[in-house]
C-alpha cells in the first residue's frame, strides 16, 4: 500500500505540470485579455480610454510580455512563494480572494455531501431489501423529482419558504446586520439559521441520484451466493446485509470521491448566484466574465490539485473496502 501511494503521489508531480500548462493556455484562448473586457465595460457606460492608455495598462498587469514568460512568472510564484498573482478585477491577491470563501465553501459542501450519504445509503438498502414495497415506490418517485428539479428552482421554492412561514432574511448565509460584525456565538447562530437553505438544495439533487445507485447495486449483490450462504449458516437479516452486500454496494459512493472533492470547492455556482453566497463559485464565474486570467487560472489550478488528491483517496478507500481490488 506505501508502494502504492508513493508511485501515484511521484506520477501526480508530473501530471501537475502538465495541467498548470493546459490551464494556462486555456484561460488564454478567449479572444483579448483583461484590458479588453474592462475597454468594453467603459464603453457601456459611455467613456473610453486612448489606444495609449490601453497599452499602458497591459503594461502594468503584465499582458504585454510572452506567454512563456507570464507563464513561469505565474507558476514559479505559485510553487515558491504560494502567490497565485494579483487579481486584475478585484485589484487584491488571488490568495486572500480564495482562501476568504474557501472555509465557508467547504463547509457548505461537506455538510451537503454528509447529507447526501446519510439520506441516500439508508433509502437505498431499504429500497432494495422490500424491492416493490409501498416505500419503494415512494422513495423512487421522490429520486425522479430530486433528479428533476433543478436546484436553482429548489432554492427559490425554500428561499420563498422560509420568508413566508419562517420570516428570516433569504439569500446569503448571514443577516444584513450580521454580515460584517465580528464572529460571536449570535453570529455562529444566524449562520445556522440561513445554512439549512444551501445545504438542503445541494444534497436534494446527489440523494435522488445515490440512492437509485445505491438500490440497483443492492440489488445485484443480493441475489449473489455469498450472500445466500450467510443466511444458511444461520445469520441474521441485518447483520448479513450490512456486513457483506453494502460494503460491496458503496464503492461507487468510494470512487467519485475524486470528483466530489473539487466539487466541495467549486460548489454549485447557479445556486449560489441565486442564493447570493459567498462562496468560491460566484467568485469564478466572475473571473471567467472579465477574463481575471489570474483569479480563474488559480481557482482551476486548485480545483486539479483538489481532484488528483480525491482520485487518490478513492483509491485507497476502493483498496480497504474492497479485497477484490486489493488482491487484483
Amino acid at each position: 500500500m506505501l508502494w502504492f501511494i508513493l508511485k501515484r503521489i511521484l506520477w501526480s508531480i508530473p501530471t501537475m505540470v502538465l495541467i498548470s500548462i493546459a490551464t494556462f493556455i486555456i484561460i488564454q484562448l478567449p479572444p483579448g485579455d483583461y484590458v479588453t473586457a474592462y475597454i468594453a465595460e467603459l464603453e457601456e457606460t459611455g467613456e473610453s480610454i486612448s489606444a495609449l492608455e490601453a497599452q499602458e495598462l497591459r503594461k502594468n498587469f503584465g499582458l504585454d510580455r510572452p506567454l512563456i514568460v507570464q507563464y513561469w512568472d505565474w507558476i514559479s510564484n505559485i510553487v515558491f512563494y504560494g502567490d497565485f498573482g494579483l487579481s486584475l478585477d478585484w485589484k487584491l491577491p488571488v490568495s486572500d480572494l480564495l482562501w476568504d470563501r474557501i472555509a465557508l465553501t467547504l463547509m457548505i459542501s461537506s455538510l451537503s455531501l454528509l447529507l447526501t450519504w446519510v439520506i441516500a445509503i439508508p433509502i437505498g438498502v431499504y429500497s432494495a431489501t422490500r424491492q416493490y414495497s409501498v416505500f419503494d415506490y415512494v422513495f423512487t418517485v421522490l429520486g425522479f423529482l430530486g433528479r428533476g428539479i433543478p436546484d436553482f428552482l429548489l432554492a427559490l421554492v425554500l428561499m420563498w419558504m422560509g420568508f413566508a412561514y419562517f420570516n428570516f432574511h433569504v439569500g446569503g448565509l448571514f443577516s444584513p446586520e450580521m454580515a460584517d460584525a465580528p464572529w460571536s456565538l449570535a453570529k455562529f447562530w444566524d449562520l445556522l439559521v440561513h445554512l439549512w437553505v444551501p445545504v438542503v438544495v445541494l444534497a436534494t439533487g446527489g440523494a435522488a441520484g445515490l440512492l437509485r445507485v445505491m438500490r440497483a447495486n443492492m440489488l445485484e449483490e443480493l441475489g449473489k451466493p455469498y450472500v445466500e450462504t450467510a443466511y444458511a449458516q444461520g445469520m441474521g437479516e441485518r447483520e448479513v446485509v450490512w456486513r457483506y452486500p453494502v460494503r460491496v454496494a458503496l464503492n461507487p459512493f468510494f470512487s467519485t470521491v475524486g470528483w466530489a472533492l473539487p466539487a466541495l470547492i467549486s460548489g454549485d455556482v447557479i445556486t449560489a448566484v441565486v442564493l447570493n453566497l459567498p462562496t468560491t463559485g460566484p467568485l469564478l464565474l466572475r473571473a471567467l466574465l472579465n477574463q481575471d486570467m489570474y483569479m480563474a487560472g488559480g481557482f482551476i489550478l486548485i480545483l486539479s490539485i483538489f481532484t488528483i488528491i480525491g482520485t487518490l483517496l478513492s483509491d485507497i478507500l476502493l483498496t480497504l473496502t474492497d479485497p477484490r481490488i486489493r488482491h487484483a
